[in-house]
């Protein structure tokens, strides 16, 4: 299958279509630091502006399309100050182009992330509006907001992750998508429970995102200095999807697909 990513930072969903043996055809980055390390890291096109790309050269080439579109004016960090603009914001805003992006590619699947505050803020009125979005471009959409460690993690990262589909493809009946995902591993969880959880363990197989190459060039320590430097990788994984999350959601994506081809 093959795989596009939107708002990609250091490519968290690249990551997991990687461990899906799947092509990465192609990422979109704005952040200067992220595009470098992504860039070198997968192989596929690299864009970085969103907001002047056109993707119509892709139409038909994709299956599945995903995006982390920016969460700063839903994240409750702003419920203090600014307040939330949400989809008014200059920065969650830019879903409008995703919106766009889906529409000239016209993906079999869309996954779409965002901070868990994104079906509440502006009293939900923003959320329904990416939904009516993918409605009217012929996409049926499911939602749950899933934590990290729903795929092992010893961390919650509560997050909202979106998958919508084409009506051509029509999952099992009475069976949400969401059904199946990740239920193994908190099963397993559940069995342990109030025993410590190892990353070691619960995520055996799957390699380190950056292991010792952070994917950056030598210059960069001379561009960004060290202390810098670690600023920025923290930085950007902090912003970062969990990639295990994304794989269980891809593997279940791969078995719908399959089931109805």
């Amino acid at each position: 299958m093959t795989h596009g990513s939107l708002f990609s930072g250091v490519g968290g969903f690249d990551l997991a279509a990687e461990w899906m043996g799947w092509e990465n055809l192609f990422h979109c980055e704005i952040n200067d630091f992220c595009r470098e390390f992504i860039t070198k890291r997968f192989k596929g096109v690299s864009y970085n502006d969103i907001t002047t790309t056109d993707f119509s050269i892709w139409r038909g080439r994709v299956d599945i399309l995903t995006g982390g579109f920016p969460c700063q004016d839903a994240s409750k960090a702003k419920q203090f100050g600014e307040g939330q603009l949400g989809l008014r914001g200059e920065r969650t805003g830019l879903w409008r182009h995703m919106a766009r992006a889906i529409d000239e590619i016209r993906p079999r699947w869309v996954v779409a992330e965002n901070v868990a505050n994104i079906t509440r803020v502006n009293d939900g009125r923003d959320f329904a509006k990416i939904l009516d979005e993918l409605a009217r471009l012929g996409y049926d959409a499911e939602w749950k907001i899933m934590y990290a460690s729903d795929a092992g993690a010893p961390h919650r990262r509560a997050r909202c992750y979106m998958v919508a589909h084409t009506d051509g493809i029509r999952l099992h009946e009475g069976e949400p998508f969401f059904s199946n995902v990740c239920q193994e591993i908190i099963k397993e969880r559940r069995m342990l429970s109030g025993t410590p959880i190892s990353v070691g363990v619960t995520w055996a197989g799957q390699p380190p995102v950056c292991s010792l190459d952070y994917g950056f060039s030598r210059k960069s320590s001379e561009l960004y200095g060290k202390s810098r430097l670690k600023e920025e990788v923290f930085h950007a994984y902090g912003n970062a999807i969990v990639p295990q999350v994304a794989f269980e959601i891809f593997k279940a994506i791969e078995t719908s697909t399959f089931h109805h081809s």
